[in-house]
């Protein structure tokens, strides 16, 4: 993800690299101080978001509802990037086990989509010495 966004920026994009806990955390700060708008407006804005780590853990409904707005209002305006550690027929067990709004947002980022499925061994792991 990381080239692909480097990519993008160098033929001009704007680019956000963000985590998706990072996202609702500071879309959870922005609603308590009265900024909510203008914090989901600085995730829908540049032209490709990537989010990483998304399923590590579990989201709240708040979460799964800001996530889920993120990308409907991106959806067909901006390229979204996102990685995850699971497979999509589980993202409602992350989403709060909400299946409608997993459905949603998922026939959103899935439209246009291309996924890449990369299996094997962690590239993190290439260096460490087997004990």
């Amino acid at each position: 993800m990381t080239a692909l966004g480097y990519a993008a920026c160098l033929r001009g994009h704007s680019v956000l690299f963000t985590g998706a806990i990072d996202i609702i955390n500071s879309l959870a700060a922005a609603q308590a101080s009265g900024n909510i708008k203008q914090t989901l407006a600085y995730y829908i804005k540049p032209q490709v978001l990537c989010i990483a780590e998304r399923g590590y853990l579990p989201i709240d409904k708040f979460g799964a509802d800001c996530l889920f707005q993120i990308i409907s209002h991106r959806y067909e305006r901006g390229a979204t990037l996102v990685t995850t550690n699971r497979i999509c027929k589980h993202w409602a067990s992350i989403f709060d086990k909400d299946a409608v709004l997993t459905s949603a947002l998922l026939d959103r980022l899935l439209h246009h989509a291309e996924t890449v499925i990369i299996e094997g061994k962690s590239y993190r792991s290439k260096d460490q010495v087997e004990i």
